[in-house]
């Protein structure tokens, strides 16, 4: 398996598809064929590196805020304790987190996932990313804050692309997300299609929505909403409780037959599955294979499920934190390829990543 071609395969594929979804629309596909060569030279420096002995995946995702005002029912996040009500006071600045950005980009990052917490809670850091247009950050926002000042923003930096969250249609998205959180996202995606705006939606897929979200009613209602792309994430179970909402082998076959189907009959929308079918990369591409991730407070984790790390990036550069203890160790020990029951197998085997950990600080 040679995952520097498998992944650099998998960025053609979304450029193309992005180019393919913004023809109608002249600011967005001016911009698109501008970072579509942006990302033919990226992969270029990440060919160079991996030459040199360094893997540098293409996509980076970064939690920018550990503050959220939702609770959302099954939240990851703040199951991992990695989510408040309130902001800590050692999260990462606004300066350090453009110093972040810069490095990916030097390094060949074409994408950077700005997560959260609600990441919409840090305008600092999202003007910063807007100021990097060889870069595209999608923002996986609750959609809450999304304001006059944000839509100008959007304008203004045609590399940040909104991508609200929503679980279906209005009853199951108020039932996990809060009740008025669908008709909120709706106004979104009215004021974004009035504007000229591209926007993606990003849903978690579970046992009990999985054939809402892939129905022509529920695409066809946010093509119509002017929705450029749907970013679906299986959702990982990180309580016992939740664990029987965790798509198994079954859903994750019918989710992937699905995006492959969308993909072929409709060319005006980007389908992007998260982690996707894991069997065709030769399992999991966490730990920097092909992303990793930054939290709030400046720690690299193999991924936003996964949140153990040995280093930080306010103490390191982001290069040194690809090529830590626990990365390689993750990678090189065959931890990442191996079969699991769905979900995430670093929760699978979150005892023996925890005794990394431990047996590394000793």
């Amino acid at each position: 398996m040679d995952i520097q071609a498998y992944m650099t395969r998998g960025v053609e594929r979304v450029v193309r598809d992005a180019l393919r979804a913004t023809l109608r629309n002249p600011k967005e596909s001016a911009y698109m064929l501008r970072f579509s060569a942006a990302a033919k030279a990226a992969s270029r420096t990440r060919e160079q590196y991996e030459r040199e002995g360094l893997h540098v995946p293409p996509f980076l995702i970064a939690s920018i805020t550990s503050q959220c005002n939702l609770h959302c029912a099954g939240c990851y996040s703040r199951c991992n304790h990695a989510t408040a009500d309130t902001a800590p006071v050692r999260q990462l600045t606004g300066a350090q987190w453009r110093g972040i950005f810069e490095e990916a980009e030097a390094l060949g990052v074409s994408f950077i996932l700005l997560a959260g917490g609600e990441p919409l809670l840090r305008r600092d850091v999202i003007e910063a990313a807007g100021e990097l247009p060889g870069i595209i950050f999608p923002i996986f926002t609750n959609g809450t804050f999304m304001d006059e000042a944000y839509f100008r923003i959007f304008d203004r930096c045609r590399n940040l692309l909104p991508v609200m969250s929503i679980e279906g249609e209005k009853r199951i998205t108020d039932q996990r997300r809060g009740e008025g959180v669908y008709d909120q996202l709706v106004r979104n995606m009215d004021e974004c299609q009035r504007r000229g705006l591209i926007f993606g939606a990003s849903v978690t897929v579970t046992t009990e929505n999985l054939h809402e979200v892939t129905s022509e009613a529920f695409l066809g209602s946010l093509a119509k909403k002017g929705c450029k792309a749907v970013i679906f994430v299986e959702f990982v179970p990180v309580t016992e409780e939740s664990r029987h909402l965790a798509p198994g082998d079954a859903e994750r076959a019918c989710l992937q037959g699905e995006i492959e189907r969308l993909r072929a009959v409709n060319e005006d929308m980007v389908y992007i599955s998260f982690p996707g079918d894991e069997k065709s990369s030769g399992g999991c591409l966490a730990a920097g294979r092909g992303f990793f991730h930054i939290n709030s407070h400046g720690g690299a984790e193999p991924c936003p499920f996964s949140p153990y790390s040995d280093i930080n990036v306010r103490d390191t550069s982001l290069r040194e934190a690809l090529a830590s203890p626990l990365f390689r160790q993750l990678r090189d020990g065959g931890y990442l390829l191996e079969d699991h029951a769905g979900g995430c197998v670093l929760y699978e085997r979150r005892a023996d990543v925890e005794r990394l950990i431990s047996s590394a600080a000793h």
